[in-house]
């Protein structure tokens, strides 16, 4: 079994305007995830410093990030970053660049748990449908480029609040959309933007939205997971 989440951390500043790093780190816990993708974890502005210390993480976690080194003080790309617990390994970490009028990005790797590899791609999608729609068909187009196919989880915000939105038409061709529930705004959830997609070697086992009291604080999104499985004789690490 693979537990996976997603949570916009919005700069680690929750519903009470506070900025506390170490209140994400508790609800990191709480999810209990193996490989978690977080958004929004660069300041927007400057040096686009990290808001989480990647010391903070290693020393009061049990996560490792996945380090892309763009710049010094930044711990992800357009502020996605990928976290795996410690014993996980990662390959090929790399950055799929995104077409949009306003910064976006994706990261991605190669992990390697319970004996099966599997590719993880983070991503934080634009507020424009078109752009969305862009780059969707952009993530899609990567991986379709790659070599070597794994069974693949994309996960983020998706800024995408309709159900038949043309982003999640383009993922839906080839990939399963996981049904989670609405992760925004955390006081009162009422739009699912924040999505779970998975290749469909993998099998759901459940999957849901995170809303303890402390994540209701943490952000204005909720962490999102899902429980998938996958029989490791069909690909071997």
């Amino acid at each position: 079994m693979i537990k996976v989440a997603s949570y916009n951390i919005r700069k680690s500043i929750g519903t009470d305007r506070r900025r506390q790093p170490d209140r994400i780190m508790k609800i990191l816990a709480e999810v209990d995830a193996d490989i978690v993708a977080l958004q929004e974890v660069d300041r927007r502005f400057g040096e686009r410093a990290t808001t989480l210390s990647p010391d903070l993480i290693v020393d009061f976690t049990n996560y490792m990030p996945v380090r892309f080194g763009i710049r010094e003080q930044s711990l992800g790309w357009h502020g996605n970053v990928l976290l795996v617990k410690k014993g996980i390994e990662v390959r090929n970490p790399q950055r799929i660049e995104l077409p949009a009028f306003e910064p976006r990005g994706a990261v991605m790797a190669d992990v390697v748990i319970g004996g099966v590899a599997m590719r993880v791609v983070g991503m934080h999608l634009g507020l424009l449908g078109n752009s969305r729609m862009k780059q969707a068909d952009a993530i899609v187009a990567h991986l379709e480029k790659l070599e070597q196919h794994m069974p693949t989880v994309i996960m983020g915000d998706l800024n995408q609040w309709a159900e038949d939105g043309k982003c999640l038409v383009a993922f839906a061709r080839h990939h399963d959309i996981i049904p989670l529930g609405p992760s925004f705004h955390s006081r009162r959830p009422m739009l699912q933007l924040d999505r779970i997609i998975t290749s469909r070697d993998f099998k759901l086992e459940s999957s849901g939205v995170h809303r303890s009291a402390l994540a209701r604080t943490g952000s204005d999104h909720l962490p999102v997971w899902a429980s998938l499985s996958l029989d490791p004789s069909e690909v071997a690490a």
